[in-house]
């Protein structure tokens, strides 16, 4: 029998943005920071032998290198990042790691304790072609 398992590896970053796109008055279009969270879930079956679907390590290391170019930054400088909304910025961790990772599922980007983004990758659908409900980030 298959086991079918969902690994995830927690991160952390602290960075500055601006949101150039909302309305002026709105309060997330001048500058301010977060202590963000991410989430990186990776699913997949078991291997029998060795017993996990993937070490631990192997998914940090994958995204460790990508989380680190956020931490510390502004994060309207980085390219493709000028308009870093939640829901952006889990697209653009996505598409760096999904080559890594193979079995990537799901990335989750928290900005606050009450609000965070869930990105199932490009038009809704994890990597296995599993359809999410037409969700591709939502705002709690």
């Amino acid at each position: 029998m298959k086991e079918i398992v969902t690994l995830v590896k927690e991160f952390t970053f602290e960075a500055a943005h601006r949101l150039p796109n909302v309305p002026a008055e709105n309060k997330c279009h001048r500058l301010h920071g977060h202590s963000y969270g991410v989430e990186i879930h990776v699913t997949g079956e078991v291997d029998p032998g060795q017993g996990w679907l993937i070490d631990y390590a192997d998914i940090k290391k994958a995204a460790g290198p990508v989380i680190e170019r956020l931490d510390h930054r502004y994060l309207n400088e980085i390219e493709d990042l000028e308009n870093p909304t939640s829901e952006r910025i889990a697209a653009w961790i996505w598409e760096r790691l999904a080559p890594a990772l193979p079995g990537l599922s799901l990335i989750v980007i928290r900005e606050t304790s009450t609000s965070r983004c869930l990105y199932r990758g490009p038009g809704g659908a994890d990597r296995r072609g599993n359809p999410c409900q037409g969700i591709q980030g939502i705002q709690d």
